[in-house]
């Protein structure tokens, strides 16, 4: 296999409130016999999940292979070759949706306006969004679904493992148990600069991490003190209406309606999740399928016997569907 690390300077994300380096480094996955060849390939770009980032995608593991390891045998079983581009998206909040936040930065356009140029110009792709793909899992492939409903222009195919969808569902459990941390925390400013201090961070602060981090993708304030504002009181714990129907703007499962057209173009939508998903996000999948249906937008979903973590095995199924979508005819 071939991975190479390579440093992206990224002017979007050039003073972004969280003060985090512009300095990327992104591991490009080249398929075997690419330095030996003048052939062009699709052009994929992967996302990590929550707490993930780029190089999260080559960490070994005995029982399962990694990302690249994945694709070369992959390729050698008979799908067509492709590049990926794997995205740098940790943040000073812990991770990413993906998605445009005055609260963040501008990370969408960082992917879709940076990271892609810079791959086609430097990298043998055939170009075009109809040979470029976007893939993650959790909060990954909540953000490859909201580059097929925001960016289709960008990608003609998504695949999203567990992303997340229905924040009634996925988020809602963690509101009491982020209430009752910020007591313990002693409040958000104290929260916001001692977090990072801790050598490891204790169980009970992993829902406070997820919403804070959510609140500043989908709730961001320029007004407010920290440039985002909680879906609950912090006193009472009483959730914000007002706050969450922001949240709920950003769900995937409510934009289906409106993005009709763009869901439509895309040349493969796969998406799936297991039966016993901690988060409950296969509720979410299943709704997100039955509305897709009612649009009459093409899609594939699947179910399987699993839980959240450990799934990346489940890649087996989408990207031989991703890479023939994208590969010439």
């Amino acid at each position: 296999m071939t991975v190479e690390i390579h440093e992206l300077d990224s002017r979007l994300l050039a003073g972004n409130p969280l003060g985090d380096p512009t300095l990327r480094r992104v591991p490009v996955y080249l398929p075997p016999g690419y330095e030996r060849s003048t052939r062009r390939y699709p052009l994929l770009v992967a996302m990590a999940g929550f707490q993930g980032t780029g190089l999260t995608y080559l960490n070994y593991n005995y029982y399962q292979p990694n990302l690249p390891q994945m694709l070369d045998a992959l390729i050698e079983g008979g799908m067509p070759p492709v590049i990926v581009v794997m995205v740098d998206g940790m943040t000073g909040l812990g991770g990413n949706q993906y998605i445009d936040s005055p609260a963040v930065g501008p990370w969408a356009a960082h992917v879709c306006d940076e990271l892609v140029p810079w791959a086609e110009a430097r990298f043998r792709c055939l170009g075009g969004r109809e040979h470029r793909g976007c893939f993650g899992k959790s909060s990954g492939g909540y953000g490859a679904l909201m580059m097929g409903l925001e960016h289709a222009d960008v990608f003609g195919a998504i695949v999203s493992h567990s992303g997340d969808a229905y924040f009634e569902y996925c988020y809602w459990p963690f509101f009491p148990k982020s209430v009752q941390a910020l007591r313990r925390a002693g409040g958000l400013t104290k929260w916001l600069h001692t977090w990072r201090g801790y050598d490891r961070l204790p169980s009970w602060s992993s829902p406070l991490v997820e919403i804070v981090a959510m609140a500043a993708f989908y709730s961001p304030d320029p007004e407010a003190k920290h440039g985002f504002v909680l879906p609950f009181e912090p006193k009472t714990g009483e959730v914000r209406a007002d706050v969450f129907e922001r949240w709920r703007r950003r769900d995937p499962v409510n934009l289906v309606e409106a993005r009709r057209a763009a869901l439509a173009s895309l040349r493969l939508l796969f998406f799936d999740c297991g039966n016993n998903d901690e988060l409950h996000l296969q509720h979410g999948a299943r709704i997100l399928a039955r509305r897709l249906t009612d649009a009459g937008v093409e899609h594939t979903y699947e179910a399987f016997d699993d839980g959240h973590a450990g799934i990346n095995y489940r890649y087996k199924a989408s990207l031989p569907l991703l890479a023939r979508a994208l590969s010439p005819t």
